[in-house]
């Protein structure tokens, strides 16, 4: 019987803010896993997409650059399986995660996608979003500024003029939930889920979980947030993912961000035979 050949796709160092190393080690060892499990695995990265044709007709990923997306996309239309799918990584993106997380009745705050070039100000008043988080519209953060926690309409408004000037044409605003922040990873189609409080762990990209302060350990239902992520990575159409959610005072969960596949860090060793089984039995079909 021969090899499952498949190709593999690093991300670009820019898309992993302050977690270059992090992401490197969870494709490594995604790599390592696939191998013992005797498939052939072929690694390339992103900018191969743009200028290689791919004999392989399986690919595991985990690009960030648009191009890339759209070559993913066009891919997976002629045949090839995609992990995660182009199509995937693209809901992740804020404006289109939060519609769809939003029309799934996926618990979530309340939000607002806006304009960049237009003042916020009338419509957040509306909301009653004086504390509220800001955040562009059009792709994961990059930078510091992509994730802005704000106080009042006057902060937003000019968070939204910065976006505007880098060409950012929405943003989304969620309100701010007060509870305790949770970051969590997870992998379809197994049973590994793994939760943890950043704020025991000094666990940060950009120091944002800073504004939520210690978690109190507010009790909550594990099995109900496993349960509301399988969910959230169904409709968002990914396997390997992770995000964030708030566990209020009286327990409830909202899923505040989703993200195909994240580093692991955390939880690397544990999390990377789940991966690749994933993929390899996702491919074995």
């Amino acid at each position: 019987m021969s090899k499952l050949t498949i190709a593999g796709i690093r991300r670009e160092n820019q898309f992993s803010p302050n977690h270059i190393g992090n992401d490197a080690a969870i494709f490594a060892l995604t790599v390592q896993h696939l191998r013992d499990l005797g498939c052939e695995v072929n690694e390339y990265i992103e900018s191969d997409l743009i200028v290689r044709h791919f004999q392989e007709s399986a690919i595991f990923n985990m690009v960030r650059n648009w191009t890339s997306i759209h070559k993913l996309q066009q891919m997976e239309d002629r045949g090839y399986t995609v992990i995660n799918s182009g199509y995937g990584i693209e809901n992740c993106t804020r404006e289109k995660m939060t519609r769809l997380l939003m029309s799934n009745n996926i618990s979530h705050p309340a939000s607002l996608i806006l304009p960049t070039d237009e003042d916020p100000t009338a419509a957040i008043e509306e909301a009653g979003f004086f504390n509220s988080w800001i955040k562009r519209g059009d792709f994961h953060a990059i930078h510091r500024e992509d994730v802005t926690y704000v106080r009042n309409p006057e902060e937003a408004k000019t968070i939204l003029k910065e976006y505007a000037i880098r060409g950012i044409k929405t943003a989304v605003i969620n309100e701010h939930l007060v509870g305790d922040l949770v970051k969590f990873y997870g992998v379809t189609g197994t049973d590994f889920f793994y939760w943890f409080y950043p704020s025991n762990q000094h666990h940060s990209k950009f120091g944002l979980e800073q504004i939520n302060g210690t978690a109190k350990g507010i009790p909550f239902d594990k099995p109900k947030l496993q349960q509301l992520c399988s969910q959230a990575a169904e409709v968002l159409n990914i396997h390997i993912y992770g995000g964030d959610c708030i566990i209020s005072e009286d327990g409830s969960i909202r899923l505040i961000d989703f993200n195909d596949w994240p580093s692991f860090a955390p939880c690397r060793d544990e999390a990377a035979p789940h991966i690749a089984r994933r993929i390899y039995n996702l491919i074995s079909k």
